[in-house]
């Protein structure tokens, strides 16, 4: 009835085991069937007694037989409406990770940064000396808040760059945007349930607050900015904004706007959570200070990243909470670890220290303001009185508004994955219902300034109406 293949690299036990189950499970072997005694079926099977009794344990041990004193072992009763007719007695191959769908020739896609940008040898110095440095460290858990050496570069770095103004202890390093404005939801669901988002703005905050059941505000931008006066007649008691580079209009929300909008904070208990996202990159003048900046004991949430000049892949981010809020999230989160590797938070703090981050800054400012002016210049010469830039300037994309007729944004993306151009709907960072005219969200950080203009002369061609 069984047969064992002393030439397979399974165990002999193991091979019995696997068709001693087949049998019971397909119902050849019937509940409450006797089996055979180890004695019997080890000499049927000329092997050993332990390989019979082996797979007689296993199987007993997970339900398939059962056991009666000086009996021996007989099929347990299995409900065969919810157990698989058969198994394969064959060890699945493993299987193949799945091959990455052919790639885009022009990727416009206004996340994207320069493939050859990451700074791999001073990562890796960074990453080795850290290793060799602080590895007793690396047997515990690390602050909740996380590294404080790296809360303290932060917090220099902010203050020099951004005009921000606050301790290390106020500063919590996150794993990205999205985990910072989770614990954020978390600890303002209960004395808050609607916030106001900026329309258009970035989808992933709506997403994060709707599923903390948050209410969702929007609320339309201008050229200075999220409109205050929908805001105040609101019931929103939370604002997120990008004042300083909006997403993605690319507006900046002037000076006496932003006190009015720490004004609406203030006077009704509210909260602002600044998302300062990209700040680092301004191609023309200084950075634009950060709102906190302006009223550092206000109830101003400051939230940036490293994602947009080293590395999405680090998920690596940090916020800046009012010490109004310290006390709570605190009390909320006592019993949580951090969720960033410390070794990265290490390797980050060192490559601040040695000067790394700054250089880089530098670096990345040079070559993203040179694939912006590329950008420019290719949208001037292939679409001329065709198109609208708006938002130039800074971040890693611009918004082009077609002025002619046009076939639309959907059949434009249609047309652009036919000829192998990726682009993001702008249509998918409106909250309500999309802009009249069509615009393209056009990022140019993952395109060399060659690539910028080809794929640019080939979009001007599909715009068109055919």
């Amino acid at each position: 009835m069984f047969i064992l293949d002393h030439n397979d690299q399974e165990p002999l036990y193991k091979q019995l085991y696997k068709q001693i189950r087949a049998h019971v499970l397909s119902g050849k072997m019937p509940a409450h069937a006797k089996l055979p005694s180890v004695r019997d079926l080890a000499a049927e099977l000329s092997t050993s007694r332990n390989t019979v009794d082996c797979a007689y344990q296993e199987l007993y041990a997970e339900g398939y037989i059962y056991s009666k004193q000086r009996s021996g072992y007989f099929v347990s009763v299995l409900d065969h409406n919810i157990t698989p007719l058969s198994l394969n007695h064959e060890p699945r191959k493993q299987r193949r990770p799945p091959q990455p769908s052919p790639g885009f020739a022009y990727d416009f896609h206004p996340a994207r940064l320069d493939p050859a940008s990451f700074p791999a040898a001073q990562w890796r110095t960074c990453f080795l000396e850290c290793l060799r440095e602080s590895s007793r460290e690396f047997s515990q858990y690390g602050d909740p808040q996380g590294d404080w050496g790296l809360r303290s570069n932060i917090q220099q770095y902010l203050e020099r760059s951004r005009g921000v103004v606050g301790e290390p202890d106020q500063i919590v390093i996150c794993a990205g945007l999205q985990h910072g404005l989770d614990l954020v939801a978390h600890l303002l669901k209960e004395s808050h349930s609607t916030v106001a988002v900026e329309n258009p703005g970035y989808h992933l905050p709506r997403a994060v607050f709707r599923n903390n059941r948050f209410n969702i505000l929007p609320v339309s931008v201008g050229l200075g900015g999220i409109d205050l006066e929908t805001l105040r007649a609101s019931n929103g008691t939370i604002a997120y904004v990008t004042p300083s580079h909006q997403l993605p209009m690319g507006y900046v929300m002037p000076v006496a706007n932003r006190l009015n909008l720490i004004d609406w904070a203030e006077s009704g208990g509210n909260v602002i959570i600044e998302d300062d996202y990209d700040s680092e990159l301004r191609y023309h003048g200084k950075p634009i200070p950060s709102l906190q900046g302006l009223r550092p004991d206000g109830n101003i949430i400051y939230m940036g990243t490293f994602s947009k000049i080293l590395s999405p892949a680090l998920r690596l981010s940090y916020m800046v909470l009012p010490r109004s809020l310290l006390a709570s999230f605190r009390d909320l989160y006592q019993d949580y670890f951090s969720s960033v590797s410390l070794l990265e938070q290490k390797t980050m703090t060192k490559f601040m220290e040695q000067g790394h981050w700054v250089r880089h800054v530098r670096r990345m400012r040079i070559t993203y303001q040179k694939k912006h002016d590329a950008m420019l210049n290719a949208i001037e010469q292939y679409f001329g009185d065709r198109a609208t830039v708006v938002g130039q300037g800074a971040g890693l994309h611009v918004v082009m508004q077609l002025q002619d007729e046009n076939p639309g944004e959907t059949e434009i993306i249609r047309r652009a994955a036919q000829n192998r151009i990726n682009l993001f709907p702008i249509s998918a960072t409106y909250t309500t219902s999309a802009p009249s005219t069509t615009s393209l969200l056009l990022g140019f950080g993952g395109m060399s300034a060659a690539e910028i203009g080809q794929g640019i002369e080939r979009l001007s061609r599909i715009t068109l109406i055919i």
